[in-house]
């Protein structure tokens, strides 16, 4: 019964799609994809080295320098050096499989290590080896290494999305902030874990849990949970105890449970990067840093918008030209559609995008307003299967080309590629104090939201995004965004 119940989600799942085979089945193993990892890794480094050796040897303009005598005592070793690194470094720990940015940073991390750790033994014992061939080696061995990471990260959600690589968890405390990180794992179930029971105390066993996790235990009862529905982590939330110290006793009891132990803090929507903990007499103080919305408007983000607006706008010309012919020819009215939308600090600028709607459907709105399928009491319009959508305007939404031309308003300033959904005047006039929050960095074409699930959002939950984006700026995330938005684009995940 519990192991059914531990795996229910994940089979709903599997079941609307086709069965893996079983060579795929015996791959997603952990310690297979661990294994495969190492190995994938040094027959690449060692292809690298290969190449690096020959491309020295091509460099005809250099002073002439025997490499042969590198390949047989260096180059071999270099391999070596380079994945004991990325192993202490933490690259193939199991646990950030398919986490792509700690992935990302620690393999990079691993990596310079290593060019260090070289450089500084070349130069104390005075070792003399090609410099073309260490640049060579590097150039090559990095992208490749960033390769296979990708490649095995869309592997993991691959298998994920089929209820493989699933790790059963259980999760603790009071009834409603087990909800909502319910909602969240589920959401994100790239992530891999699988909520197979909740914990909840005593004083709060009547309340209501969220549809498909039985209440299997009080927190303090963790020990017997994790043997009944084997669970492999318990993630604690707020309300599992009263006092700090019922959590340290508890983890006393867990110390060979050999189950992992997951505490969400009480402070929500603060990112990692604006954390630091302080072990004060025993109590870990974290100190916070100040938001970064001031960041977000630098000129840093500005000159990236632009250089990358231009590019983009270059190199997707001839879709631009395609699409605005086929919205022309499709039922001859006007291509482009300006709407006014709620920019920086509030200022209103013309959003452009493709027209994607008949002629008259501002006018048509009124009638579809009882089909709004939207939980935000009108703040906005969702429809999956709007009449008012041309043929054409439903490719284009469904790809998100509708929404190219507005690369032109992140050109001019109007947008920024990342930053929070472009906001309606009539939105912006029903926002709370916290929700003109948005409004303190440039909207984007692109964000958590467009990643995250698009349409498929609720209206809280598209707030709570845009805030925490506004809140925790970092390049790095913009980068992930925009990566994760070519990803959201082409599945066509939840878009009207």
């Amino acid at each position: 019964m519990a192991q059914g119940i531990i795996y229910a989600q994940a089979e709903a799942r599997a079941a609307t799609r086709p069965p893996l085979s079983r060579m795929f089945q015996f791959a997603v193993r952990e310690g297979v994809l661990t294994g495969f990892s190492i190995i994938s890794d040094a027959v690449l480094l060692t292809l690298a080295a290969v190449v690096g050796l020959w491309g020295r040897q091509q460099l005809t303009f250099l002073t002439p320098f025997n490499v042969d005598p590198m390949l047989r005592s260096t180059a071999t070793g270099f391999v070596v050096l380079w994945i004991s690194v990325l192993a202490l470094a933490g690259s193939y720990d199991a646990s950030i499989r398919g986490m792509g940015v700690v992935e990302v940073s620690r393999l990079l991390r691993g990596s310079m290590i290593t060019m260090g750790l070289i450089g500084v033994c070349a130069f104390v014992f005075k070792y003399e080896f090609s410099r073309a061939f260490f640049f060579l080696f590097f150039a090559i061995g990095i992208p490749v290494l960033l390769a296979t990471r990708f490649v095995m990260r869309w592997f993991v959600h691959t298998a994920r999305g089929y209820g493989h690589m699933m790790s059963p968890v259980l999760v603790a405390g009071d009834p409603a902030h087990v909800n909502d990180l319910a909602k969240v794992l589920r959401r994100e179930y790239w992530l891999g874990y699988d909520i197979v029971g909740a914990l909840v105390p005593a004083s709060a066993q009547g309340r209501e849990v969220i549809a498909g996790i039985p209440v299997i235990g009080t927190p303090e009862r963790t020990h017997e949970a994790l043997e009944s529905s084997q669970a492999t982590a318990v993630i604690f939330a707020e309300g599992s105890f009263e006092r700090a110290e019922h959590f340290n006793r508890l983890a006393r009891d867990l110390e060979h449970q050999h189950a992992q132990m997951i505490v969400v803090p009480a402070l929500t929507d603060v990112s990692a990067q604006r954390m630091n903990v302080r072990p004060v007499a025993g109590l870990p103080l974290v100190l916070i840093e100040s938001p970064r919305a001031e960041l977000a408007g630098r000129w840093e983000k500005r000159a990236f918008d632009i250089i990358a607006s231009s590019i983009l706008i270059l190199l997707l010309s001839p879709v631009l030209a395609a699409v605005a012919l086929a919205v022309k020819f499709d039922d001859r009215g006007p291509v482009l559609f300006y709407q006014e939308r709620v920019g920086l600090n509030g200022e209103l600028f013309k959003c452009l995008k493709f027209r994607s709607m008949c002629l008259d459907a501002e006018a048509r709105l009124a009638a579809l307003q009882v089909q709004n399928q939207s939980d935000t009491s009108g703040v906005l319009f969702k429809m999956a299967k709007d009449p008012r959508i041309t043929r054409v305007g439903a490719i284009t939404r469904r790809f998100s080309l509708d929404e190219l031309p507005q690369l032109f308003n992140v050109w001019r300033g109007d947008m920024s590629l990342v930053g929070p959904r472009p906001a309606l005047p009539k939105e912006v006039a029903q926002y709370q104090t916290d929700m003109l929050r948005r409004l303190d960095v440039r909207p984007g074409i692109t964000g958590l939201w467009q990643v995250s699930g698009r349409s498929s959002l609720s209206w809280e939950e598209t707030v709570r995004l845009d805030l925490y984006y506004v809140d925790n700026w970092s390049f790095v995330q913009d980068v992930s965004i925009l990566v994760k938005t070519v990803r959201a684009v082409f599945g066509g995940d939840g878009a009207f």
